[in-house]
């Protein structure tokens, strides 16, 4: 009988903080069992030949939404299934009540366990979820998303505040269905969260706020200058939300952020000065957790290169110069950005149309996770393997309060891998990327270095262009020092 469920032999192992190792990895009832030089191929059960290739952690995305305009069964099993072409392994999906989504308001007691109910069974990736929370009777029940229903981590979002969304018809207060959705909303929330994480956080398992600062009163008043000039398409979008109001909204939040002693996330950084923001509010604020993040696509894409223009391309924040691309990628090279994620939204071309003010924000992009960080990171600007695994992989973990679960290459931890060939050359289409999604915004862009197997729970789930097996990845509750792994709170 085999000693082990799953043993990749002959690659090099990338760890995250370490640097790299020639090593073979062996699992066991979905974790690594054994690390070295050599294992057995007849220890193996199942045996991943991984020759001149890399063995990564299984990718971390932290910033993803399952069911935003599309049923949260349907979404869950389409687009964790074109997570796997990442390397990706666990996705944490943002929800909130309002617009979109279920397009319904109340209580998270009756909302949130439907959610869970829709995801399980669908997803191929272990799978939490961040919460938005979008009135005064939602903020009373953070504790108890915590305590109860494993919740480690929740949003708001800055420009829905007050703001004539896409100037049309619909004000902010009937797309969020909140009786009070400000600053003073804002304060209260992170109160809340920070109650939580001084009662139930650890190094280990994370308690925050993720926080998609944009200005709403700025963009208001650009929008209006920007339509008055006439001026459409990509290019006109950026204009119209500048990347100064980003820095401002990042000043107010970190503000809030300091007088509650609340943990933040200041997600999909856009463009240089939102990144000076980001990085003077960790100057200001030394002993305040605070973490940047970015996405792939404010990394590689321009309002003059993304496809599809703004049908296709039309995101929030949105898509920026050239110029902030190699920003951002400093910021990376740098420390200052802690993660990268995908923002994947599966968004169908149909609701895409309607011009500049109208198409629907959003897109996909998971299945490029790792393949983006080699190709653009580490081939052409010389980002270290390790580096390459801390951004896509440890980083995020830490970030959502999974590692070292999740995230690393270590005995006992979860066996997630994924096996990228370095050599590997391919264009992006959406065939490739296996996502619902009827068109792609990277279309036609040349990656080198792809995953040729993904590895969950000491199983193989991707190999060579295909998903193997069933969507049957686990709910992560969170924190650790709540709840046990196989999910049952444990009693406080």
């Amino acid at each position: 009988m085999a000693r082990f469920d799953l043993v990749v032999r002959n690659g090099t192992l990338v760890v995250p903080f370490i640097g790299t190792v020639r090593a073979d990895v062996a699992a066991r009832e979905g974790r690594i069992a054994q690390i070295a030089d050599e294992i057995d191929s007849s220890d193996a059960e199942t045996l991943v030949d991984a020759t001149d290739k890399l063995v990564f952690p299984g990718g971390v995305d932290a910033h993803f939404h399952i069911g935003i305009y599309r049923p949260v069964a349907e979404d869950a099993e389409s687009e964790t299934r074109s997570a796997l072409v990442g390397g990706v392994t666990s996705v944490v999906s943002y929800f909130r009540t309002g617009s979109h989504y279920l397009n319904r308001s109340g209580p998270y007691r009756e909302i949130f366990p439907e959610v869970l109910q829709a995801t399980d069974g669908h997803a191929y990736t272990d799978f939490g979820y961040h919460i938005a929370i979008m009135t005064s009777q939602q903020v009373e029940e953070v504790d108890w998303l915590v305590r109860e229903m494993g919740v480690g981590s929740f949003k708001y979002y800055m420009f829905y505040k007050g703001l004539n969304l896409a100037a049309s018809s619909t004000d902010a207060a009937a797309y969020t269905m909140s009786d009070v959705y400000d600053l003073g909303h804002l304060y209260r929330f992170m109160q809340a969260v920070s109650a939580a994480s001084q009662r139930y956080g650890s190094p280990g398992g994370r308690i925050s706020l993720s926080i998609h600062c944009e200005q709403p009163e700025i963009i208001r008043t650009m929008i209006d200058e920007v339509k008055a000039q006439g001026l459409e398409g990509l290019e006109a979008y950026s204009r119209a939300r500048p990347a100064f109001q980003e820095r401002l909204a990042i000043a107010e939040a970190v503000l809030l952020a300091d007088q509650t002693r609340c943990p933040v996330n200041l997600l999909h950084l856009s463009s240089a000065e939102a990144l000076d923001g980001g990085r003077k509010a960790r100057l200001d604020y030394p002993d305040l957790d605070i973490r940047l993040e970015t996405t792939l696509h404010h990394l590689c894409l321009t309002y003059a290169t993304a496809r599809g223009g703004i049908e296709w391309g039309k995101v929030n924040p949105p898509i920026r110069a050239a110029s902030d691309n190699e920003a951002l990628w400093r910021g990376i090279a740098r420390g200052d950005i802690q993660q990268v994620a995908s923002d994947h939204a599966c968004c169908m071309e149909e609701i895409k149309h309607g011009g500049t003010w109208e198409a629907q924000p959003g897109f996909g992009g998971t299945a490029l996770l790792y393949p983006i960080l080699v190709s653009e990171g580490h081939f052409k600007r010389g980002l270290p393997l390790q580096r390459v695994a801390e951004m896509v992989a440890a980083q995020p973990a830490q970030t959502v309060g999974v590692y070292p679960r999740k995230g690393t290459i270590a005995v006992g931890r979860d066996a997630d891998l994924t096996v990228v060939d370095p050599e590997l050359e391919a264009v992006v289409s959406r065939d490739r990327l296996l996502s619902a999604q009827d068109h792609t915004t990277f279309d036609g862009y040349r990656l080198k270095g792809w995953p040729t197997h993904t590895i969950r729970a000491g199983r193989v789930v991707y190999a060579n262009g295909e998903v193997v097996g069933t969507p049957d990845g686990r709910y992560l509750k969170r924190p650790d020092v709540l709840h046990s792994r196989t999910g049952a709170a444990v009693s406080t």
